[in-house]
């Protein structure tokens, strides 16, 4: 999942930070994806809508 679509579906860096309990300024360090931790509690809080990227295949498109 990209970080785009993750504060797209919440509406905002500020919902996705209240929505996994942590500062807007961490959400604003992910870069193009989220930690992989936070992919998987993102797609548990979304209900499989964001699904997580496999690490493997995230690493060899690198």
């Amino acid at each position: 999942m990209l970080t785009t679509e993750v504060i797209a579906f919440f509406g905002g860096k500020s919902k996705v930070a209240a929505a996994l309990k942590v500062s807007p300024a961490a959400v604003s360090q992910w870069g193009s994806e989220p930690p992989q931790s936070r992919q998987y509690q993102v797609q548990v809080l979304t209900d499989g809508k964001l699904r997580a990227t496999d690490k493997a295949s995230s690493q060899q498109a690198a």
